[in-house]
């Protein structure tokens, strides 16, 4: 049977993660770390640069002793079919549909899928 990519709730913790409930029954939970290294944006999956807005990545700092954890500062819908996520780190191209957010579920059912 085909998994459900219709959200019954979403629940949202900009210091934790993500947690949506499927229309299937499935349970999803996504942590910060998780979500942020999922983007599905073109400058984090390798492909175009995203909107000329965008500020350039900053170069790491090699004596960088503290680095502020990471937390959504915001999160809003995209039509019906997504959310976009504001980020701590200033990024916030990334659209994570539900199919998306479907595909990269990290449970062991999903994995094991």
């Amino acid at each position: 049977m085909p998994f459900s990519t219709d959200p019954e709730h979403i629940a949202i913790s900009k210091s934790k993660g993500i947690k949506i409930d499927w229309k299937d029954g499935h349970r999803s939970e996504y942590g910060l770390r998780y979500l942020r290294d999922q983007c599905p944006c073109a400058a984090c999956t390798g492909g175009p640069r995203g909107h000329p807005d965008t500020p350039p990545a900053q170069p790491a700092n090699p004596f960088q002793m503290y680095q502020p954890a990471l937390k959504m500062l915001g999160v809003e819908p995209v039509g019906n079919y997504a959310i976009r996520i504001d980020w701590n780190d200033g990024h916030n191209t990334g659209i994570y549909s539900y199919e998306h957010f479907r595909r990269i579920c990290p449970c062991e059912e999903c994995q094991a899928a």
